[in-house]
């Protein structure tokens, strides 16, 4: 939506991870190195943690893009709360492996089997458990048997277990000796220094063709790491609302208090109002040490969903649909955009418009709501009897 108006080929802060979007910051280097090593060892348990958002798949696929699939058989496993059993067949089931109707010792007999060909072949075994912190004890301990299968000398299966930060809590646990003794490295992924966040915003523009359009004044950086905690999908969150809001008013400069605006905005919808002690208008917030933690934002209501529990089906196609903007509540600034909005909407087709400002214009809700407030139907003139 925003791309075509500053000249971007992508929308440069999507939510998903996306490897070709890798920032390499301090941490993110030193997790990557880790990895790296992890495979040059061929053996035992890497252990990668950070916070929800911190970047941890993305440095994952980043490190499987790498990999030469002539050399390495890889498998990726998204953990769940599942049992020791159900957790094997996962393992089994992400190398290939059949595993409906299977007894768990047939299972293991045909995972080693697999395992020891892949060896034999010259190449090397990995498995990389995400959300790891989800993982039982009992499946903790399957994954630790599973590193047990060697030929000679050599270790069959090395897995990387990645997670979020109780999963360290979990390695700490005195059940967990035997699992600490097979890890051969450890990291922790934290959030981005302002510095890096500068870098981490400019770095993903470029990667779409960003050539200072929009310019972000210099205050803009550290407004959007104090809000966001350094943690990078929070930023993508934060600055993909910014450059939507920034289209919708045609600004190719953002100042802080844009930011300001734009984190109001998220607050307001990712939290219905104060919980204890809190001021209204504060959301709650984790702490973290060193750090003032913020929220994680929210999904909004669908505005088609709005838009249907006031409007009629098929109401917005009518002849003689329109808006009254007069009864739009709203600063004289907002007033005159949502005037220009409304002025250019092509009403036939307004149910089409709002789908697709609902994909892109989270920014845009609330005066979506204050606009659906104000749809009505003219009546069609009724032709001359006379």
């Amino acid at each position: 939506m925003y791309e075509a108006f500053y000249g971007l080929t992508d929308k440069p802060f999507q939510l998903n991870p996306d490897p070709s979007f890798y920032f390499g910051s301090r941490q993110h280097r030193r997790a990557m190195a880790y990895l790296e090593y992890g495979l040059h060892q061929n053996e035992g348990f890497i252990v990668v943690t950070g916070e929800v958002g911190a970047g941890k798949t993305t440095i994952v696929r980043s490190l499987l893009a790498k990999l030469d699939p002539h050399k390495v058989v890889a498998a990726q496993l998204v953990s769940t709360q599942l049992d020791a059993e159900d957790t094997l067949r996962l393992v089994a089931a992400a190398f290939g492996l059949k595993t409906k109707d299977v007894a768990k010792s047939d299972l293991l007999l045909g995972l080693e089997a697999f395992l020891v060909s892949v060896t034999t072949q010259g190449k090397r075994a990995l498995l990389i458990v995400d959300e790891a912190q989800n993982l039982t004890p009992r499946a903790v301990e399957e994954l630790r048997m599973l590193s047990n299968f060697q030929l000679e000398t050599h270790a069959l299966l090395q897995s990387f277990l990645v997670g979020q930060p109780e999963f360290r809590r979990t390695m700490q646990s005195p059940h967990m000796l035997q699992l600490r003794q097979r890890v051969i490295a450890a990291c922790h992924i934290g959030p981005l220094d302002a510095e890096e966040t500068r870098g981490y915003i400019e770095h993903r523009l470029k990667h779409v063709g960003w050539r200072d359009k929009p310019q972000f004044q210099p205050e803009v950086f550290p407004a959007v790491h104090l809000f966001t905690g350094g943690i990078p999908r929070r930023i993508n969150a934060l600055c993909d609302r910014l450059l939507l809001s920034g289209f919708i008013g045609s600004k190719t400069t953002f100042s802080r208090t844009d930011v300001d605006e734009v984190a109001r905005e998220i607050r307001e919808e990712s939290f219905a109002g104060p919980a204890g002690g809190e001021s209204e208008g504060v959301p709650a917030m984790e702490s973290a040490p060193g750090r003032a933690a913020v929220p994680e934002p929210q999904p909004v209501p669908s505005a088609q969903e709005i838009l249907a529990s006031i409007v009629p089906a098929r109401t917005a196609t009518q002849p003689g649909f329109s808006v009254d903007a007069s009864r739009v509540h709203m600063e004289p600034e907002a007033a005159a955009e949502a005037s220009r909005i409304i002025a250019n909407m092509q009403t036939s087709n307004v149910e089409e418009r709002l789908a697709r400002l609902e994909r892109q214009a989270g920014a845009t809700l609330k005066l979506l709501r204050q606009v659906v407030d104000a749809v009505r139907v003219r009546p069609t003139p009724k032709a001359d009897q006379s």
